[in-house]
């Protein structure tokens, strides 16, 4: 399990605590949930992606009562979903300026590996699902996304947790010029991570509905 869990550590490295960056302007950019270098990750492909999700956890819990813990336990699915789908491209982007690569074979070889692991191509697609919200049809794609990190990682002599291959995602993260529609928070270049965004106008307004004392 140990080794599971290491090769999906960037499904895991949403950072809460990073500082802020302010969004640049998503109304130039309608029906767009981030844009990326320039190009539209759309509300209608991030929706189809959490859709994904919620059809394959649907499939695999049949009981009702078990479906709604499920859903409860993966209430923030779509900024999660989010984040990975932008993280994708950063890392992707860091791979390529590095001249790193990952082959079909590599993935499939990966694949194989964890099967066996786990116990089955059946019992991986589950264990994704249900602890990184990764819908079957999108492993093999989440499985190229952690090789690169690892093959990156080994290309700069470090390991994927360290602060130097978090540098490097963070180069390509203001190369790529991540703009998150606000509804879904902003993205921390530092930290090549999604996080939310804060609401002042809410305090506000919770503070003037406070009924004063003599």
């Amino acid at each position: 399990m140990h080794r599971r869990r290491r090769t999906a550590l960037l499904l895991s490295a949403v950072i809460a605590a990073a500082p802020l960056l302010s969004a640049c302007g998503n109304d130039a950019h309608p029906g767009a949930a981030a844009v990326v270098d320039g190009r539209r990750i759309t509300v209608a492909q991030l929706e189809t992606r959490v859709k994904e999700v919620r059809e394959a956890q649907r499939a695999a819990v049949p009981d009702e009562s078990q479906y709604a813990q499920a859903i409860a336990q993966t209430g923030t699915l779509t900024r999660d979903t989010l984040h990975s789908m932008v993280l994708d491209q950063v890392l992707h982007r860091a791979a390529q300026d590095a001249g790193v690569t990952v082959s079909r074979k590599e993935t499939q070889t990966m694949r194989a590996g964890l099967e066996q692991q786990t116990g089955g191509a059946k019992a991986l697609e589950t264990a994704w699902l249900q602890e990184y919200g990764i819908a079957p049809e999108r492993l093999d794609d989440n499985l190229r996304l952690q090789l690169e990190a690892q093959k990156l990682a080994a290309k700069i002599g470090t390991e994927t947790g360290d602060p130097a291959f978090w540098s490097v995602l963070s180069k390509a993260s203001k190369e790529l010029n991540v703009d998150l529609n606000p509804r879904y928070g902003s993205w921390d270049v530092q930290k090549s991570s999604r996080v939310d965004a804060k609401t002042p106008w809410l305090r506000e307004v919770t503070a003037t509905a406070t009924p004063q004392t003599a």
